[in-house]
This record gives C-alpha cells, structure tokens and sequence, in this order.
C-alpha cells in the first residue's frame, strides 16, 4: 500500500500547493510511482501548477460519487511517466467529501502507486480534515512569521487527536516541517524568525528550507513544478528536501549567516 502524505498547513499562502506538485515531481523522478490528490473543492489550484488545467475531464468528486472511475479521473504527467494528478472539483461543495467516499479513493489509489500526496487547503475546514484523516506523514508548510507559526502548531493538536492513526490508537502521524519564503537578509534585520526560532515554537524535524525566489512564480505561471527549475535555489531545495524525506542527510542550504530572528530579539534578548 502507499504512503500517503498530506502537505497541511493553519494558514494560506504559504506555499502547499507548490509544496504538493514539487514534492510529488521529486518523488516520480526518483522511481516512485506517486499521484497528488486536490483537496481544495471548489478552489483547486493543483491541476494550473502542474500545467494540466485543459487536459481535466473528471474529478475527485465525480470518483466519490461514481460519476467516473479513477482511470478516467487520473492525468498523468507529460514529464514523467511515474507520476499522475487528481484534480479537484471547482463547482462542488467541500462537504461531498465524505470518510467512506475519500477513504475508498485512497485506498484504490494505495494499490497502483507508492506515495499519494494530499493538497490540503489551509486550516480546519472540510477539505482539510479530510486530507489529514488518513495521513501517514504530514508536510507542515510554515512562513517564518509569528502568526504562520502559531497556527502551523494549532494544526499539529489535530494531526495527533483526529486522525484515523489516532482513533485506532496506532503509530502516530509522521510530523515534518518545511519552511518556506525564508530570507537570510530579513532575518538578519530581525523581521522574521529564523529556522531556529521556529524549530524552538514547532519542536519538529526540519525537512528542508525553502528560500524566497521569484524562481516559484514564474513556475506556478508557466504550469511547471519549481523543482524542475534545477537552477535556481528554490528548486535545489525542494529537490533537497525530497532527497531528506527519503533518508538521505544533506545539509541545509541558502540559510547564510543568520543572526538573531524576531523571535529572539523579542524574547531573548
């Protein structure tokens, strides 16, 4: 069966949906038959940043409600083989997500591929419990600022009180942190918290850091997973955090020198 992975975070913007896609590119490319599942009903953005938004026929929703199966749900992936998309409704409800209904689309997925990874929308609506119910692991995305940071904690209380793992009192919901938009420049002036500010607030295993580029605009707009601009520093380090979640120990990059956070400069003098 696949692992599946739900890219979550408490607040928008942060980056989950480009999180989601490079993720799930960096997997297939290493030989991991990977699918990436939209949670966000009525707002999918996953199928643009893949650059599949004309090929969509069919959705999750239609899967759920039997409208279609999910070989006629599922896009696969011009760029790699390994890899495929399940879209997202735009004109239904989030509430069509039920447990019985997503639990069988996993499920049916788990059998043909090894990864599936779930784009969460922000917070604790619908969609996003439901993303979270059957994870195995958890990607919590984060910005380094205060408010990004608390609700990223209020979200680690419902990965291991309201998951399927907590019900059946199993092994607990693997919790990995990624840091997103983060500049060495900011935090140098004490604008933003530094990796080690959030690490202190999180208390959880830093995958990776993703440094602020224009490098993950032009993706989203060009319909390309940044993790295939090889090139820039936001591609390097989606791909180094894909390279930690599969047991390789790299350094961090692109973290500079930092000096003292917000955090610290508030709180610790």
């Amino acid at each position: 069966m696949a692992r599946i992975i739900v890219i979550t975070s408490g607040k928008g913007g942060v980056g989950k949906t480009t999180t989601a896609a490079a993720m799930a590119m960096g997997l297939a490319q290493r030989g991991h038959r990977t699918v990436v599942v939209d949670f966000d009903v009525g707002l999918r953005n996953l199928d643009l940043i893949m650059g599949c938004e004309r090929r969509v026929v069919y959705d999750f929703v239609n899967v759920i409600n039997g409208e279609a199966n999910l070989n006629q749900a599922l896009i696969r992936d011009k760029r790699c083989d390994n890899l495929y998309v399940l879209p997202a409704s735009q004109t239904r409800d989030k509430d069509a997500l039920s447990v019985d209904g997503v639990g069988k689309v996993l499920e049916d997925l788990g059998k043909g591929h090894d990864y599936v990874i779930c784009d969460s929308p922000a917070g604790i609506e619908h969609g996003a419990t439901m993303a979270m119910y059957f994870a195995d692991d958890a990607v919590v995305v984060t910005n380094p600022e205060v408010s990004s940071v608390r609700d990223s904690d209020r979200m680690l209380g419902i990965l291991s009180s309201k998951s399927r793992r907590a019900e059946a009192n199993a092994e607990p919901i693997r919790e990995y942190l990624l840091l997103t938009r983060y500049s060495v420049e900011r935090v140098a002036r004490g604008e933003m918290l530094s990796v080690e500010d959030v690490q202190e607030i999180l208390s959880l295993n830093l995958l990776g850091v993703i440094p602020e580029s224009q490098a993950v605009l032009n993706a989203s707009n060009a319909g390309i997973p940044v993790i295939l601009d090889t090139l820039s520093d936001a591609g390097q380090a989606y791909g180094d955090m894909v390279s930690r979640y599969l047991g390789e120990e790299l350094p961090m990059r692109f973290l500079g020198t930092e000096k003292k956070g917000l955090f610290s400069r508030l709180f610790r003098g």
